[in-house]
């Protein structure tokens, strides 16, 4: 029985999903091993029940990050934080320097020019943006901004075979 697979991204820059995609002729051999049944990169609208392994890249910033966190957390039997924006909250985080309304005037600038931007359709910011394990358990943690293709390779082929992957020598953070 293939494992159930998915990739999640929340408020990061995609540069996880890219490295994952950067596994190139690996993701083939993976293909054996697993079905992928929700990702950025499909067309998967909902997240499903009873995923094995859960990647999720990105921090936890608004109202929908934290809602989605808790149904995947639900559905999930093993999380991992995938980079540096879900471990530690990374380049997100910097807005917690600055009051929601100041981001909120900085984003929108001079009303009259962006009429269009609609806030209320916006999910609410949260008071600040924090990295997955402030908001649910996470099992394994993956650092690197971006972690490379060598290092998810091994971390899900690991988990794969039954193993706790030991990612201490082959990552840092920022690496």
């Amino acid at each position: 029985m293939k494992a159930r697979i998915a990739t999640v991204w929340l408020d990061g820059c995609s540069g996880c999903h890219m490295s994952l995609l950067d596994m190139d002729q690996r993701l083939l051999e993976l293909a054996d091993k697993i079905e992928l049944v929700y990702s950025p990169l499909v067309d998967t609208k909902e997240f499903p029940e009873n995923v094995d392994v859960t990647l999720v890249e990105g921090s936890i910033s608004n109202e929908e990050n934290l809602e989605q966190i808790r149904q995947i957390r639900e559905r999930t039997k093993l999380l991992i934080s995938l980079g540096d924006c879900a471990v530690t909250g990374n380049i997100p985080s910097m807005r917690n320097a600055f009051p929601i309304d100041q981001v909120m005037e900085a984003y929108s600038g001079d009303q009259n020019a962006n009429s269009k931007i609609k806030f209320e359709e916006v999910p609410k910011l949260l008071k600040e943006v924090t990295p997955v394990h402030s908001a649910v358990k996470v099992d394994l943690f993956i650092p690197g901004c971006p972690p490379s293709a060598s290092v998810i390779h091994y971390a899900i082929t690991e988990l794969l075979n039954g193993r706790t992957p030991d990612l201490n020598s082959l990552t840092r953070f920022g690496k």
